[in-house]
């Protein structure tokens, strides 16, 4: 055998007959390729094609491997609260659609906050703390399970989506601005944050305030709202709070966008009842 005619054996020609692929119509490349009765070359997608680039999309998205399993249907809806969420969520997924083939994104942004913030928690008397978290509970009521199934559907969809966690994200924002490659690494973040379909943006103001994390806040936030790119964020602190932990014209930007699709959320801790 020539060398030239070895390099035209494709693998699966060399052994069993099918190759390793994960689609053997089109050998993974996502697209059949055939002839017409003149010898012409056409492409059609395969029809693995859009179950693949869903695949893609929720690898991108990031989701935390906690809430792989979250749903609209596996909400639980015992008390009217979480009804109230649900609906919400449910109602700002309307907001989503595709036009001629165009996707429509929502100019809102959609958020859960608390009534009353962690960090004004932290700062009433050691005696009275635990008896306000107990009447302004906003933790495990549900809000991050609500906006990942959300975002699953969003993703299923067609959208792009990235899924970051406050505390992680903003860590890795300041290491990068620190890192010594003229920053590519912060421009690749910050690329992400700013041109994903929808940003969904977990316990937002969790982490520690200092002015740079205030200005990477500002920075996106601000660019997303002149691109009318939606956030999606869930917060354990209250508007005044959360202001002051992502500074007050990040705030203005991301709790003024939201329209009707602002909840201040309190209730039961869930995860606690079921420890």
């Amino acid at each position: 055998m020539s060398k030239s005619s070895e390099k035209l054996k494709q693998p699966d020609e060399l052994g069993d007959g099918r190759g390793d692929y994960e689609c053997h119509k089109c050998k993974d490349a996502e697209f059949i390729f055939y002839r017409d009765e003149r010898g012409y070359e056409f492409a059609r997608p395969c029809e693995c094609r859009e179950r693949k680039a869903w695949k893609r999309r929720f690898k991108q998205a990031l989701i935390p491997d906690e809430f792989v399993h979250a749903n609209f249907e596996n909400f639980r809806r015992s008390t009217p609260y979480q009804q109230d969420m649900y609906d919400m969520t449910v109602n700002y997924l309307q907001e989503f659609g595709a036009e001629n083939g165009t996707k429509k994104l929502s100019d809102k942004n959609f958020g859960f906050i608390a009534v009353l913030g962690e960090q004004r928690l932290r700062e009433l008397p050691a005696g009275k703390r635990a008896e306000m978290k107990q009447q302004h509970n906003n933790f495990g009521v549900g809000k991050t399970h609500l906006q990942i199934a959300l975002a699953k559907r969003l993703i299923k969809d067609g959208f792009n989506v990235l899924v970051v966690s406050d505390v992680t994200f903003m860590d890795e924002l300041i290491q990068a601005k620190m890192t010594n490659d003229e920053g590519e690494t912060l421009n690749r973040l910050l690329y992400s944050a700013i041109h994903a379909d929808v940003l969904v943006w977990d316990d937002i103001g969790k982490a520690k305030w200092s002015e740079a994390k205030e200005a990477l806040y500002y920075q996106i936030i601000n660019e997303r709202y002149r691109k009318q790119k939606p956030i999606v964020f869930n917060s354990n602190e209250d508007r005044g709070t959360l202001s002051e932990k992502i500074g007050y014209a990040a705030a203005s930007r991301l709790l003024g966008q939201c329209g009707p699709y602002l909840l201040e959320v309190e209730g039961e801790d869930f995860r606690l009842k079921e420890a």
